[in-house]
């Protein structure tokens, strides 16, 4: 039995092993990316295919000529036609509530470099201002505690809950807005309307998924509801946002800032309206990178692939 992995690279760079199909398969290649026109000759006759961002539509999935399973190096599955796989009899698995400590990590990373601006005062120490200074301390923007701020949370999944537990430790009151709030009856929030979300909160953090209904949900109705002093947060899917909207809106004071992990598209193009805006404080789709994250993935990865060929698998998406 062979696998093939397509884009193994942004998952394991090197600081990880995967030796671990040795279990399950007979030989395997890993390929860092796989370019479109290199896609059919390496899937051809693999059993075994993986995937996070190589596209597998009907075209691809059509050279498919011995291949019994598709696994996904991600929990999003839009880059398969998942729908045309299930025709053909191959399941496709996900990996689902990987992430999510990384992901409420790097919320609270944005967060922070609002409230205490540690880049820019490291880069005023490494530029010798404190010692022009002369004084024991220095500031050179507005430093503020989290405690007593309003953190507000679109979504509530397992993500939000986790940033809500953060929120909490830190003293903040938390809102949250879902469309299910009676799922979450021991939840410590307060489920509220959209509209008063955006109107109360002093941080706004986008964690739905990205669908038809969610298109562009951040858009200039949207910001015109936040208070001026308002920063948004989106480590969700760059379709969440409308770039332009927030640019404007970044332009002209209507919120204060905004830190994304996420873009419309990647990576960013020097015409994003938001990637080098100087309120825009960007990471290049980090949150579900730090070691423990992708080790925690590639185990799951295993599991699905073991259960598959045990007769039992799980998180089929199809």
């Amino acid at each position: 039995m062979r696998a093939v992995i397509l884009d193994g690279y942004t998952t394991n760079p090197g600081d990880l092993s995967w030796e671990w199909l040795k279990e399950f398969v007979d030989t395997y290649t890993v390929y860092d990316v796989t370019p479109q026109d290199k896609i059919e000759e390496r899937i051809k006759d693999c059993e075994i295919v993986i995937t996070n961002k190589t596209r597998l539509m009907k075209p691809q999935l059509d050279a498919l000529t011995n291949t019994k399973y598709i696994g996904l190096l991600s929990t999003g599955f839009d880059a398969v036609d998942v729908q045309y796989a299930r025709t053909l009899g191959i399941p496709v698995c996900n990996i689902p509530a990987y992430s999510t400590d990384g992901v409420a990590q790097l919320v609270f990373a944005h967060i922070l470099e609002f409230t205490n601006c540690v880049s820019l005062h490291n880069a005023a120490v490494k530029d010798g201002e404190w010692q022009k200074n002369g004084n024991f301390c220095f500031w050179k923007s507005e430093l503020h505690e989290l405690s007593g701020k309003t953190l507000g949370i679109i979504g509530f999944g397992k993500i939000g809950h986790a940033v809500a537990s953060i929120g909490k430790a830190f003293g903040m009151r938390v809102l949250a807005h879902t469309a299910h709030p009676e799922k979450y009856p021991d939840a410590a929030v307060e489920f509220v309307p959209q509209d008063t979300l955006l109107k109360e909160s002093d941080f706004i953090t986008l964690h739905c998924p990205y669908t038809p209904a969610t298109d562009k949900l951040v858009n200039a109705d949207f910001l015109s509801k936040c208070k001026r002093t308002a920063f948004l947060i989106n480590t969700s899917r760059g379709g969440v946002v409308d770039e332009s909207a927030l640019r404007n809106a970044l332009d002209k004071g209507i919120i204060a800032g905004a830190g994304v992990d996420v873009l419309s598209a990647e990576p960013a193009a020097e015409t994003n309206p938001i990637a080098f805006h100087e309120k825009c404080t960007v990471t290049p789709h980090i949150a579900w990178a730090a070691f423990e994250t992708r080790e925690r993935l590639m185990r799951i990865c295993a599991d699905n692939l073991r259960a598959f060929l045990n007769g039992h698998p799980i998180h089929v998406v199809n």
